[in-house]
């Protein structure tokens, strides 16, 4: 091991300095299934921070998970918001996103990835890499995320550590460095061998002449050296990922990936901005707004921003500037979370998440500073891929389906466009279960029934050019012409075929897929 375990820089208790060298912002991903939320409860439980673990799918109350609070996660098993998690480990300050595993909610599961430092990656022993765990770690790679792999249900019937090792090596193209090993296999899985620390974590105590001792034994021998040691730099750079084994249904190697990501996970990193790099130590508070999450509370119509810190120190009370709309925004009330619970933050540093209460003032990809004109840049729309018209069942809701809507689209449950001829509203997803979300949460939150009817659309591409021509296009394709929450203009085609033969006719006119939140289109 190179320099795993080496301490944070030494800095002054109580400085900024040492706050931000305190903390641990990172998200957990993989394909669904795998054991994500598990993990998550798992996690929360040896950081002190719940009493009881519960699965996903476990009945009762008391053994409801922390993380999935909503009401259809709970009907349905799955994750579908990212939650926000705030505890404390080891001398370190962990700030924990649990994101959601479905594909169909991707886009927010990769906005929450602009927020995190690093990335603990779950795989299931059994069936391994699988197509959503490689489409997240291209995420990863993109941003350079620092990844720790967690490779879980040891305590099953598994592939061979080995095959699981080159398979995330070849697949993935990231080199392997195992950082625990598993003691025994399937129902006789009793622990990991800790291979930095060389310490010995079981459930039982082994005879040296055991047969899982043994094979310990063999496999570490050939393990150390066919396989590399760890390498900070490498790991921080995103070339090297950590490997642990364990269970997270049975609380094995769990306390092993908490102690690595206190020893050797990485600070608060640099944020880029359309300018310059923001610096996590610089005096200034400068934060970046990654997700809105409304009705947290249904009795009080709540709606949160959620924040990252990204420099300096957050204080209750201090006046920060809302750059998108150059004015002052007062932060009376920041909090701290755990899944839908919440506590007020006096103060917080550089990587920590915070919630700031607000009534639409702020949006997905806004930046907050103490009064540089900052933009952060890397928070993205994507074009959907299932465009459908929303149905309202009763003419007399209409104006508080606008309201939702709109409330609901601009915390990225959907995507919403507006016919420019006047027709009813057209929704973008990019699966169907974010259309059956959208109908319980009206139905729920806001008390809308809607239904959804075919568009003779399938493609939506944002447009821009020079205003007289992009105007004059308009003008013309009215029928096939949306604005988007922005206001920004939208074309909307029935084909990739109409698509290409519009935009061959259009040249001066640019038709975009991914559109930057909170920039002008280019």
């Amino acid at each position: 091991m190179n320099a795993a375990a080496d301490p944070v820089p030494p800095a002054a208790p109580g400085s900024i300095a040492h706050e931000i060298a305190r903390r641990r912002t990172f998200a957990i991903i993989s394909h669904p299934d795998a054991g994500k939320t598990t993990l998550t409860e798992r996690i929360l439980r040896a950081g002190g921070a719940i009493q009881m673990a519960g699965n996903v799918r476990a009945k009762g109350e008391r053994r409801r998970t922390r993380s999935d609070w909503m009401g259809i996660e709970r009907d349905r098993g799955i994750s579908v918001v990212t939650s926000v998690m705030t505890f404390e480990y080891g001398d370190c300050i962990f700030n924990l996103l649990d994101t959601p595993g479905h594909e169909d909610f991707s886009e927010d599961t990769y906005r929450t990835l602009t927020a995190v430092d690093a990335a603990v990656m779950v795989i299931d022993a059994a069936k391994g890499i699988e197509a959503r765990t490689r489409k997240l770690f291209e995420i990863c790679r993109l941003r350079d995320i620092p990844i720790v792999t967690f490779i879980n249900k040891m305590d099953r019937e598994a592939q061979d550590p080995f095959a699981l090792l080159d398979e995330i090596s070849s697949s993935l193209a990231l080199d392997t460095s195992p950082a625990t090993w598993p003691v025994g296999r399937a129902a006789k899985f009793v622990g990991t061998y800790d291979i930095y620390r060389r310490e010995l974590h079981t459930t039982s105590t082994l005879d040296p002449s055991d047969p899982r001792m043994l094979q310990l034994a063999e496999e570490l021998e050939l393990a150390q050296a066919a396989l590399p040691e760890f390498d900070l730099e490498s790991f921080n750079a995103g070339h090297l990922t950590p490997v642990f084994f364990g269970s997270a249904m049975k609380e094995i190697g769990v306390t092993d990936l908490l102690d690595a990501l206190a020893s050797f996970g990485p600070p608060p990193r640099d944020q880029a901005t359309e300018t310059r790099s923001v610096h996590a130590d610089e005096e200034a508070m400068t934060a970046l707004v990654f997700k809105i999450q409304a009705n947290m509370d249904p009795n009080h119509r709540d709606r949160m921003a959620f924040a990252r810190i990204c420099s300096g120190r957050l204080q209750r009370g201090m006046r920060l500037k809302h750059v998108r709309i150059g004015k002052q925004f007062a932060l009376h009330t920041p909090q701290f979370f755990f899944a839908r619970d919440r506590q007020l933050a006096e103060e917080a540093f550089a990587g920590d998440v915070v919630g700031i209460p607000n009534h639409g003032t702020l949006r997905i990809g806004d930046t907050l500073t103490e009064g540089e004109d900052l933009r952060f840049t890397g928070v993205p729309y994507f074009a959907p891929e299932i465009l459908r018209r929303v149905r309202l069942d009763d003419a007399m809701k209409a104006k508080k389906l606008r309201q939702a809507l709109t409330e609901l689209a601009e915390e990225g449950v959907v995507q919403l466009f507006r016919p420019q001829d006047g027709s009813p509203p057209i929704v973008g997803v990019v699966g169907t279960l974010q259309l059956d979300v959208l109908q319980a949460r009206l139905k729920g939150e806001y008390g809308v029934s809607i239904g959804f009817e075919s568009t003779p659309y399938n493609l939506a591409r944002w447009v821009t050019g020079p205003r007289e021509r992009l105007e004059t296009f308009c003008s013309v394709n009215r029928s096939a012409m949306a604005d988007d929450i922005d206001g920004d203009p939208v074309f909307l085609a029935s084909s990739a075929f109409m698509m290409r033969r519009t935009a061959e006719g259009q040249p001066e006119l640019a038709f975009h897929d991914i559109k930057q939140i909170g920039q002008e289109i280019g």
